[in-house]
């Protein structure tokens, strides 16, 4: 737990400086530019380094690499609905998997995340663009965005 808890805050820690980069370099077009291109490969390396799989998960993903997919994401997410803090549960095979909620914490979040009257229509179109299937808007300040899912190897 205590190890889930500090993977997922550096990662938090990691994405946020760089799309706060971003939006200060290019506004909401050039993040979402951003993140479509560099959010993953930056988990990827986070994963890498701390030598677990690294995911964000939601049940309004973006990109449909971060769909809620096992049986176990499903009841993580219906658990994080009411647990505001980060949980383990382990799978049949004995891997841990950590689950931490995300929340729409930052008013900057909305401009991507929010609804119609929050994002500027070029924002809208770039969405629509790289994300044709798109379900991660609509949300309000506290929402549950999503989570933070990292797997630890299964003890031999």
């Amino acid at each position: 737990l205590a190890l889930g808890d500090s993977i997922s805050a550096h990662a938090q820690q990691v994405l946020l400086k760089n799309v706060s980069a971003a939006m200060q370099a290019g506004g909401p077009d050039h993040a979402v530019a951003f993140c479509s291109t560099r959010a993953m490969p930056l988990t990827d390396s986070m994963a890498a380094d701390h030598q677990v799989v690294l995911q964000r998960i939601s049940d309004r993903n973006r990109n449909p690499a971060n769909a809620l997919v096992t049986d176990m994401d499903r009841q993580a997410w219906q658990r994080a609905g009411t647990d505001k803090s980060g949980f383990v549960q382990v799978d049949g095979d004995g891997t841990a998997w950590y689950y931490k909620p995300i929340h729409i914490g930052l008013p900057t979040c909305l401009k991507c995340h929010g609804g119609v009257e929050d994002m500027a229509p070029s924002t809208r179109a770039i969405l629509e663009e790289n994300y044709p299937d798109d379900k991660a808007t609509g949300y309000a300040q506290g929402d549950l965005r999503g989570l933070w899912k990292i797997g630890f190897a299964a003890l031999e």
